[in-house]
C-alpha cells in the first residue's frame, strides 16, 4: 500500500466555487424532499415508534458501530478510516427516496424517515464522527490535528439541510397547491442537476480515480454492501415487513455522500484519503441503489404476475 505522505497529498480537484454549487444542489434537493412532507407525516411515523427506533437505531448507531469494527479488522490506511466513519456518520441520501419506490418499498416511509434523520443528524453527524474517530488511535492523531468546530459543524448541516427542510414544509402546509407545483419540476430536476455534478466532478477527477481508484474500490464496495445487509437484516430481526425492510435497507445503504464531501472540504481540508473515498461513495451508491432498486422492483412485479396467474 502507498504510504500516509502519497495517500493524503491526492488533491481532489474541488475549488469553493464547485463546493458552492454542491452546497445549493443538496439544499435545493433537501427542499424539494420537504415540499411533500407534512406534519401529519410525523404523527404517522409516531404512530409507529418502532419504525423510527429501528430507523435511527440502524442508520446512526449500529452503521457507525459495524464500521468502527470492520477498521479495527481490515486495518485501512488512517484517513480511508476516518473517511468511512464520515460516511457512516452522516445521514441518508436524498436519492433513497426515488430508489425505495423503484424497489417496492414504502415510499412514505422514506420520505419521512429521510426528514426525520435530517433533523437529528445536525448532532448525530458531529457526534458519531467525534466519538468512533477517537475511539481509534489513527483517525484519533488525524482529528487532534484538525479544528473540528461542532458550532460551524451545526451551522453547516442546519444551513444545507435544517433550513430547507423546514421551508419545505412550511411551504407544504400553508400553500399545498403551489408546494405540489414546484416539487413536480423540483424534484427530478434537483436529482438530474446532482447527478450532473458527480458526473462532472468525477470527470474533472478522472486521473485522480484512474491513479488511486483500486486504493478505495473494495473498501468503498464492501461497506456499501454491508449497509444494505445491515439494514435489511436490522428491519426484519425486529419483525418489520418486506416492503419496511427495503425501505430501511435503503435509507442505511445510500449515504449522502456529498455532504460527507462538503465535511471534508470544509473541516479537513480535502484531506486526500476521505475526500477520495467520499467522492468514489457518492458515484458508486448510486449505481449500487439503481441495481439493488432494479432488481427489488423486477422479483416484486414478477410475484405479483405468478400470483395473478
Amino acid at each position: 500500500m502507498a504510504n500516509q505522505i502519497d495517500i493524503d497529498a491526492i488533491k481532489i480537484n474541488f475549488d469553493s466555487s464547485g463546493l458552492w454549487v454542491l452546497n445549493i444542489a443538496i439544499a435545493i434537493i433537501m427542499f424539494g424532499v420537504a415540499l411533500a412532507i407534512t406534519v401529519d407525516d410525523f404523527k404517522r411515523l409516531f404512530q409507529n415508534p418502532k419504525i423510527v427506533f429501528v430507523g435511527v437505531l440502524s442508520q446512526f448507531i449500529l452503521l457507525p458501530a459495524v464500521t468502527f469494527l470492520a477498521i479495527i479488522l481490515i486495518k485501512p490506511h488512517p484517513s480511508f478510516a476516518l473517511g468511512m466513519m464520515m460516511i457512516a456518520a452522516c445521514p441518508g441520501g436524498n436519492v433513497s427516496n426515488f430508489f425505495s419506490k423503484m424497489a417496492g418499498g414504502n415510499a412514505a416511509l422514506s420520505v419521512s424517515l429521510t426528514a426525520f434523520a435530517t433533523l437529528i443528524c445536525i448532532f448525530m453527524t458531529p457526534f458519531n464522527l467525534q466519538f468512533w474517530g477517537s475511539m481509534y488511535e489513527p483517525t484519533n492523531e488525524i482529528l487532534k490535528t484538525v479544528e473540528l468546530n461542532w458550532i460551524d459543524l451545526l451551522k453547516l448541516v442546519s444551513l444545507i439541510l435544517g433550513i430547507p427542510l423546514v421551508l419545505g414544509m412550511l411551504i407544504k402546509h400553508y400553500h399545498d397547491e403551489m408546494a405540489g407545483k414546484i416539487e413536480k419540476v423540483l424534484k427530478p430536476l434537483s436529482m438530474l442537476v446532482f447527478i450532473a455534478l458527480i458526473f462532472i466532478a468525477f470527470s474533472q477527477n478522472l486521473n485522480v480515480f484512474v491513479n488511486h481508484i483500486h486504493h478505495v474500490l473494495a473498501l468503498v464496495i464492501f461497506h456499501n454492501i454491508v449497509a444494505f445487509i445491515l439494514g435489511f437484516y436490522t428491519a426484519k430481526s425486529f419483525g418489520l415487513n418486506k416492503q419496511d425492510c427495503k425501505t430501511i435497507a435503503m435509507e442505511t445503504g445510500i449515504q449522502n455522500g456529498g455532504l460527507g464531501l462538503l465535511l471534508i472540504f470544509g473541516f479537513f481540508d480535502g484531506l486526500g484519503g476521505m475526500a477520495l473515498l467520499a467522492a468514489f461513495w457518492g458515484i458508486w451508491d448510486v449505481f449500487s441503489g439503481m441495481a439493488l432498486a432494479t432488481f427489488w422492483g423486477r422479483y416484486k412485479n414478477k410475484l405479483q404476475v405468478k400470483n395473478y396467474d
